[in-house]
């Protein structure tokens, strides 16, 4: 029998690491992130976001959420592709990881951009699943090259990407909604990757390589 997963490759990723599990996010998953992101993300008027999406309404925030998600996947070829990938914490939906590139074959660099809801902070989420991504970029994708940036003011996402071993890349002034921040680029190696103590565990990669024509 033909399965979701057959149909869209990308649905059958799964990634694990000791304490979370991140896969793709399907349609009857899109109500728990709403739910998450909904529950607060940020410290408010605090938006480290280039869109304030997460401060909007619910009955605004669901909509655009969905939209979000069907334009990664409408958009999805090897050439530009965006990996919108749930996080799950003892069968909980806390956030989002994505990972994403442009002429990938060509370039082998990815970028990536993360949610967690704020009752799930502090603990050492974000960068557990940050290195899972980078794990999987590196070593099952071929990436030389990731990258993420974040406002200058948020130590936070900064010190996580501090402590993986990513380089300061620079900053640049960029209009983020109604306001204008400093933004902080970041870039890593596989070679300066502090790589943590722990073994990513990987399903359903190969379908994904052939899907995106990763060599």
């Amino acid at each position: 029998m033909t399965t979701i997963s057959d149909v869209w490759p990308l649905f059958g990723l799964r990634l694990t690491t000791p304490r979370l599990e991140l896969r793709p996010i399907l349609d009857q998953d899109i109500p728990a992130a709403v739910e998450a992101a909904h529950s607060g993300i940020h410290e408010p008027g605090r938006n480290p976001f280039s869109t304030a999406w997460a401060e909007a309404p619910i009955h605004e925030l669901g909509p655009r959420m969905a939209q979000w998600h069907w334009r990664c996947r409408a958009e999805c070829t090897p050439e530009s592709w965006t990996l919108l990938l749930g996080i799950w914490h003892d069968g909980e939906f806390i956030g989002c990881q994505d990972v994403g590139a442009k002429d990938f074959a060509a370039l082998k660099t990815v970028s990536t951009g993360s949610w967690l809801k704020q009752s799930m902070q502090g603990r050492g989420l974000g960068k557990e699943m940050r290195a899972a991504v980078v794990l999987y970029a590196f070593d099952w994708l071929g990436a030389e090259v990731a990258e993420s940036e974040a406002a200058l003011w948020n130590e936070a996402s900064i010190g996580v990407s501090r402590s993986l071993g990513y380089d300061l890349n620079g900053i640049t002034r960029k209009a983020w909604g109604p306001k204008v921040e400093t933004v902080q680029h970041v870039r890593l190696t596989p070679e300066a990757f502090k790589r943590p103590d722990w073994t990513l565990q990987v399903e359903g990669h190969e379908p994904v390589a052939k899907f995106l024509k990763v060599t």
